[in-house]
């Protein structure tokens, strides 16, 4: 029966031929695992597409909900912490075997004649894979995913002559928002996945042509072996090795939650994906006319030098002791690249100075280390404290006032801005551009001019000739640096001054919209570490002076009050939102410390509520992101998988040996 079928599908369609077209093959030399890599690659990128249609079942390509849906599928959907993971880090793993790939090649000194064009459709397969993840890294829109498409799309438009009109495609517009998320989507799912699969066709076809090179020894050379079942079995062996590590990665090792994109938390600290730290690196040695060397310079030379390898290296050579000065400058490339990343790796960052000024600090703060308490920028030549808005608009994530903020932009205290103008501060700041072409400083033409005199007056040393302007930069977002709307606080919810001891259960009108939202227990901590430590001490543990009250201190938050712990982290972050929320007073004659409306001041967003409800949780021993329904614990389905797996190796194992035998 199965012959029968098997004969009516070859008379409509050529199965047996395409069959034997891509089995039947001599390997000069034979098999070798260190052929495996080009397989590995392609067994990882059908992972990756299987895995990304499953998420695409449950993920929701607005800002609104593009956060919430992938928690929902990650925590709450059967099996879908296991999709997210094997597609996260199948994303990874297919870098670095692309890499490897790569490397193998040069060092087989399989790129020259007659393998230029397998050589040059290897490279476009690097630049897309690597265009897969800057397009797949803002898609769950959160804080990291948000600022790095930010950051490379603000890099793409320092293109000499095109570079404004491809910032605009790449965003929809001037600012990342909804239509930057669309054409993220669009491109990651569609264009850039038909793209490889495009890549992958015509790679395998001029492979086919040619073959592989071989061992470098001519007497290996002289004989060959199949591709089937010889090498078939060493791929499959490695390609299964493969799917395990993603498996033991996205079990051990799970993707954290980085909490929804919040443009206005000041203290987040942006880096790119682990492999754009080479160029993120080299960055910080082109700066102010120079950024468009570091920015488009470095990467089309990197290009450049290896579409042109072919060509340059004409030496019909392929062993690699006999090729000593392409090995050295081969070294000395990958070297250089993989300093610049480990190097960015390590790197603190551009830091993004915190919001303080006008926050809403315990009057005990002054008292406690530098460390616990909002940080305060001052302007060397001023003594000013920096006005909120010029943190708040991001300006301290890359200038330095008085030793303090980022390292990308130059500082603006000492000389710096010594004979410039107000006129040209304020037309620096609306148009960067009127000043150097190059730069990839955000235009922030809609500051307030009330806001913008704070900023120039601040700068220049001067005095503002308008009254602080009382707007809460937090909620009208001047300043441009994005466009994503900010979770509305319920503004019909009043204060509520009770102790836990009063507090009753909690509802969704007193928690607010953040305790629905799986926050960044990392996040959390810097946050809790400015707003929350001068009153509830170091990781909460307590113990902080509060005359007037009944307990005669703030309450600890580690471990938290009993009433308020609960296993189901829903409920606990419910039952801790809603004195973030809207403050607390605690019972005494007249306590000296009370907790502020953080929420109902929106003094923090409700991401960044979210943030520090998620690490509250974790000091005490809940996580935020617990999978809710899992289908399988994790370890219990690694646990079968590596039975699976082991029993395959033996089965195998026999099965060859016992053909040996025979």
């Amino acid at each position: 029966m199965g012959s029968r079928i098997w004969q009516w599908l070859n008379e409509r369609w050529p199965f047996s031929p395409l069959i034997n077209l891509t089995l039947d093959e001599e390997i000069p030399g034979g098999s070798s695992f260190a052929y495996t890599e080009g397989s590995a690659v392609l067994i990882i990128f059908i992972l990756q597409a299987v895995t990304g249609v499953m998420q695409l079942f449950f993920y929701v390509p607005t800002i609104d909900h593009a956060y919430d849906s992938l928690s929902y599928l990650r925590t709450e959907a059967p099996f879908g912490w296991l999709m997210h993971g094997l597609h996260y880090w199948g994303a990874n793993l297919m870098i670095v075997a692309v890499v490897v790939h790569m490397i193998r090649v040069f060092i087989w000194g399989a790129y020259k004649k007659p393998r230029e064009l397998t050589w040059l459709a290897g490279v476009l397969l690097v630049l897309t894979t690597m265009a897969l993840s800057f397009t797949g890294t803002p898609l769950p829109w959160n804080q990291k995913g948000y600022w790095a498409g930010e950051v490379g799309t603000s890099i793409a438009g320092t293109t000499p002559f095109i570079g404004d009109l491809v910032k605009r495609l790449l965003r929809g517009g001037e600012q990342m928002g909804q239509l930057a998320l669309s054409r993220f989507f669009v491109m990651h799912t569609s264009v850039f996945p038909l793209l490889l699969v495009a890549l992958f066709g015509f790679h395998i076809i001029a492979f086919r042509k040619f073959g592989s090179v071989g061992p470098w020894n001519a007497l290996k050379r002289r004989y060959s072996g199949p591709f089937w079942p010889d090498q078939a079995y060493k791929d499959a062996l490695v390609s299964t090795g493969v799917f395990f590590i993603l498996i033991a990665l996205s079990v051990y090792v799970p993707p954290g939650f980085a909490g929804p994109a919040d443009i206005l938390d000041t203290s987040y600290v942006p880096k790119p994906e682990w492999n754009f730290l080479f160029l993120y690196e080299a960055l910080k040695y082109f700066q102010g006319p120079l950024e468009p060397v570091g920015t488009i310079g470095v990467p089309t030379v990197i290009v450049l030098l290896l579409v042109l390898l072919p060509f340059i290296d004409r030496n019909p050579e392929t062993n690699p002791l006999r090729r000593p000065f392409a090995m050295l400058c081969g070294l000395l490339f990958t070297g250089v690249l993989a300093a610049l990343t480990i190097s960015g790796y390590y790197s603190p960052g551009f830091a993004r100075a915190p919001v303080s000024a006008g926050s809403t600090a315990p009057p005990q703060a002054a008292s406690q280390p530098a460390a616990s308490q909002p940080a305060q920028t001052e302007a060397a030549s001023t003594g000013k404290p920096a006005p909120r808005i010029f943190q708040t608009a991001g300006c301290t994530g890359c200038h330095r006032v008085g030793g303090t903020g980022g390292t990308t932009g130059p500082e603006l205290s000492g000389e710096t801005l010594k004979g410039k103008s107000r006129e040209w501060i304020v037309e620096q700041i609306r148009n960067p551009k009127a000043h150097n072409p190059g730069s990839i400083m955000p235009a922030f033409a809609s500051l307030p001019d009330q806001q913008m005199n704070e900023i120039v007056s601040y700068l220049t040393g001067g005095s503002a000739g308008a009254a602080p302007s009382q707007a809460n930069p937090r909620t009208s977002q001047s300043g441009g640096t994005g466009s994503q709307e900010q979770a509305p606080v319920l503004a019909q919810a009043k204060s509520r001054k009770q102790s836990p001891a009063q507090a009753g259960p909690a509802s969704s009108q007193d928690t607010g919209q953040a305790a629905g939202i799986i926050g960044s227990a990392d996040r959390g901590a810097a946050l809790f570490a400015l707003y929350c430590t001068s009153c509830h001490g170091q990781k909460g543990t307590g113990n902080i002076p509060n005359p007037g009250s009944t307990g005669g201190t703030v309450p600890q938050l580690n471990p938290i009050d009993r009433r308020l712990y609960n296993k189901d982290p829903r409920a606990f972050a419910g039952n801790i939102g809603r004195f973030i929320q809207h403050g607390s007073a605690p019972a005494g004659s007249k306590p000296s410390l009370s907790m502020p409306a953080f929420g109902d001041g929106q003094t923090l967003t409700q991401q960044e509520i979210a943030n520090i409800e998620a690490y509250i949780l974790s000091i005490n021993g809940v996580d935020r992101a617990q999978l809710i329904n899992p289908g399988m614990r994790p370890r219990n389905f690694f646990i079968l998988i590596t039975a699976v797996y082991v029993l395959i190796i033996l089965l195998q194992g026999g099965i060859r040996i016992r053909r040996n035998i025979s």
